[in-house]
């Protein structure tokens, strides 16, 4: 154990979790990163502080200046923290559409929140356009920019890459994850795909509704199936973080699998985590069926299941959408 300094600090090395039910079923060693042991609960901690911090080096955030982003949630939070401890004023941009807990805690961090509408990337109101506005329009205001901010992306390839690569102790077969900003996979991919070569697989997983499988299996950006009910995961466009990342292949998954891979990971492992994570787990199982037992291969358990109580774990709400039976409930 070591003192670490402050929030930011005490972000990252995060352990990496062998899950025994999935990986014996599948010959495999399935491997979660544990992100949601952050300190602000989630992946997305990293992001905001390699975001804020690259802001700091280049002397556009100073000190009692204000940090504007448009989010699904998770950023918004980090940056919240963040900002708390740095001293910074924080204002989010969020579509009300998100999981009611996450605008509760936004809440009670006391940032400057605004709802919109959910509307495509290309409308002038997307809460991204929106946050890019709103900090034009403060004094002393950055946006964080998390979709196309490669700090984000460096974040990942500095710290979460270099965490799985040495905790696996160089042996990995496969790296699969979800993008949303992209940084995540962006960051790590590289990271990892630098260190085991050619050899170690790096493959996106992506909810239906979203648009990157297509883009990745047949060089075109089209939505497989309806919207999905996960959240901060699944574009319809690339991002600066995801743009040249290293991707040998791709997966879809429903919302079905996903949903069904959180509960079991709830039951079976006793993780209690988010959508995202149910995707990335359900992902890996589908790598590791394809590679064939005696592989390994890691992924991210981006957050907790506390801020989707009312939704993922809720059985009406599962039921209204027909995914009861794959909760198992």
């Amino acid at each position: 154990m070591t003192i670490v300094e402050a929030f930011a600090g005490a972000v990252g090395d995060t352990p990496l979790i062998r899950l025994p039910r999935l990986s014996e079923e599948t010959g495999c060693d399935i491997l979660g990163k544990a992100e949601f042991m952050n300190p602000g609960g989630s992946v997305k901690d990293r992001a905001a502080r390699a975001i804020i911090a690259a802001a700091e080096r280049d002397g556009s955030l100073r000190p009692g200046g204000t940090v504007v982003e448009g989010t699904a949630g998770n950023t918004g939070i980090s940056l919240a923290h963040l900002c708390h401890a740095r001293g910074y004023r924080c204002v989010i941009v969020m579509p009300d559409n998100q999981s009611p807990e996450k605008f509760e805690i936004l809440k009670t961090l006391g940032v400057e929140l605004e709802t919109v509408r959910p509307v495509p990337y290309a409308d002038a109101n997307h809460y991204q356009k929106v946050a890019r506005r709103r900090a034009g329009e403060i004094d002393g205001a950055i946006w964080a920019n998390q979709f196309d901010n490669t700090a984000n992306r460096d974040g990942h390839y500095g710290t979460t890459g270099p965490e799985i690569w040495r905790a696996s102790e160089g042996r990995l077969d496969a790296f699969v994850a979800a993008s949303g900003t992209g940084g995540t996979f962006g960051g790590a991919a590289t990271y990892l795909k630098e260190q085991g070569g050619a050899s170690l697989r790096t493959v996106l997983a992506d909810p239906q509704g979203s648009a990157l499988y297509r883009w990745v299996k047949f060089g075109e950006l089209k939505a497989e199936g309806p919207g999905s009910i996960t959240e901060g995961i699944g574009i319809g466009r690339v991002t600066a973080n995801l743009k040249d990342a290293p991707i040998d292949d791709a997966v879809h998954v429903t919302d079905v699998e996903a949903v069904a891979t959180v509960h079991r990971l709830l039951r079976e492992e006793g993780l209690f985590l988010g959508s995202a994570a149910g995707v990335n787990v359900a992902a890996a199982v589908q790598v590791a069926r394809q590679m064939g037992p005696g592989h390994r291969i890691a992924t991210i358990l981006c957050d907790s299941g506390h801020k989707y109580q009312s939704r993922l774990y809720n059985p009406e709400w599962l039921a209204a959408r027909g995914l009861a039976e794959a909760a198992g409930i």
